[in-house]
C-alpha cells in the first residue's frame, strides 16, 4: 500500500460542538468534545475506505494532544511524521451549529502546538514516499509552520509526489481577508489539484459568482491537472484542461455539516491513489466524484466530523437507493 500512500500535512484539534443544534455557545449548558482538524480529517477518511494515509504535524504533550494521535492510530493513519511540544496546548475550536446545520468558529490557539512546527522535524523521508501530499492553508498563517509547510511542499514536489490542495479558509484565524487572500494563493501555482467550496471560489474571487464557468475557471493555473468546486447539496463542478462538468450531490437530513468537505477530499484522494489517469478519463472521474459526494452526504448526518466518516459500504447504499 506504501505506493498509494496519501500524507495529509497541517493541523489536527478538538471540536467542541454543543449538545443542542441551533444555539449560540453562550446559549449551550453543554458540549461534546470531537477530534477535528481538515489534514486529520481527510487521513481518517482515507483509511476508512480502505486508502493508506499518514498525518505530519504537532501535538501539545497534554492529554488531548495524546488523545487525538491515539485516534489516528485507532483508525490506521500512520504517525511517523507526528510530534510533541512542551510548551505550548494542543489547539481547541468551538464550533456552534445553527439550525441549518452551518458552523460557526471560536478558536483557541494563541499559539497551539500545530503553529510551532518546525521544518526541522519535518519527516522527510516519510514525505518523499508518498504518492499524494494533502494540506490546507492553516498551516501558512504564521511561523515556524509556514516555513515547516513550504520545506515540506518542496520536498514532496522534488520527489515528483502529486500535490493536493483544499484551502480550507477560516477567517477567524487570519489578521484580515487580504492577508487570509494573499496566503492562500502564496502557494495556488505548485498544486497539482485543488478543491474549493462555492463559498471559497466567492472569497477568493472578491465576490465572483461561483456558479458561473468564468468565474470558476479565473482560479485556473497552468500546472494544474483538476479543479474541483463543492457546491453542499448540490454536488460538485470538475475542470480539466480537456473537459468539465457537474455531478449531483445527494439528498440526506443533515444535522452537522462539519467535516463533509473532508470526507468527499479523502474520498476522492483513494481513487486518485488507485489510479492517476482519472484525470484525463472523464467517465472514472464523474464515478469517483459520484462516490465522494455520497461520502461527504453522509457525513452531514451526524455530529463530529471523524466519528461521521462512513465506510464504504455505507457509500455504496446511498449510492444505490438514490439510482432506484
Amino acid at each position: 500500500m506504501s505506493s498509494q500512500l496519501i500524507v495529509c500535512f497541517g493541523e489536527m484539534l478538538i471540536d467542541f460542538v454543543p449538545h443542542v443544534s441551533g444555539v449560540s455557545l453562550a446559549e449551550s449548558t453543554g458540549f461534546l468534545k470531537a477530534p477535528g482538524g481538515a489534514p486529520a480529517n481527510v487521513a481518517c477518511a482515507i483509511t476508512k475506505l480502505g486508502g493508506s494515509s499518514a498525518f505530519v504535524g504537532k501535538f501539545g504533550d497534554d492529554e488531548f494532544g495524546h488523545m487525538l494521535v491515539n485516534i489516528l492510530k485507532q483508525n490506521n493513519v500512520k504517525t511517523e511524521g507526528v510530534c510533541f511540544d512542551n510548551h505550548a496546548r494542543t489547539a481547541l475550536a468551538f464550533v456552534t451549529l445553527k439550525k441549518n446545520g452551518e458552523r460557526e468558529f471560536m478558536f483557541y490557539r494563541n499559539p497551539s502546538a500545530d503553529m510551532l512546527l518546525k521544518d526541522s522535524e519535518l519527516n522527510m523521508g516519510l514525505i518523499k514516499q508518498a504518492k499524494i501530499f494533502h494540506y490546507g492553508s492553516i498551516s501558512l498563517i504564521s511561523e515556524p509552520c509556514r516555513s515547516a509547510h513550504m520545506a515540506a511542499l518542496k520536498a514532496a514536489k522534488d520527489a515528483g509526489v502529486l500535490l493536493s490542495y483544499d484551502p480550507n479558509v477560516r477567517l477567524p484565524l487570519w489578521p484580515s481577508q487580504d492577508a487570509a487572500r494573499d496566503g492562500i494563493k502564496s502557494i495556488w501555482n505548485h498544486a497539482d489539484l485543488i478543491k474549493v467550496s462555492d463559498d471559497e471560489v466567492n472569497f477568493l474571487t472578491k465576490g465572483g459568482d461561483a456558479e458561473k464557468d468564468d468565474v470558476v475557471m479565473s482560479l485556473w493555473h497552468d500546472n494544474l491537472k483538476l479543479l474541483l468546486v463543492t457546491y453542499g447539496a448540490k454536488g460538485c463542478g470538475y475542470f480539466t484542461k480537456k473537459f468539465k462538468g457537474r455531478v449531483p450531490g445527494f439528498s440526506v437530513k443533515t444535522i452537522d455539516t462539519t467535516g463533509a468537505g473532508d470526507a468527499f477530499v479523502g474520498s476522492f484522494l483513494v481513487s486518485v491513489a488507485k489510479d492517476a489517469n482519472i484525470f484525463n478519463d472523464e467517465g472514472k472521474l464523474k464515478e469517483a466524484l459520484i462516490f465522494s459526494n455520497a461520502c461527504g452526504a453522509i457525513c452531514t448526518t451526524q455530529k463530529g466530523a471523524i466519528p461521521a466518516l462512513p465506510p464504504p459500504d455505507k457509500v455504496q447504499e446511498l449510492i444505490k437507493s438514490n439510482a432506484k
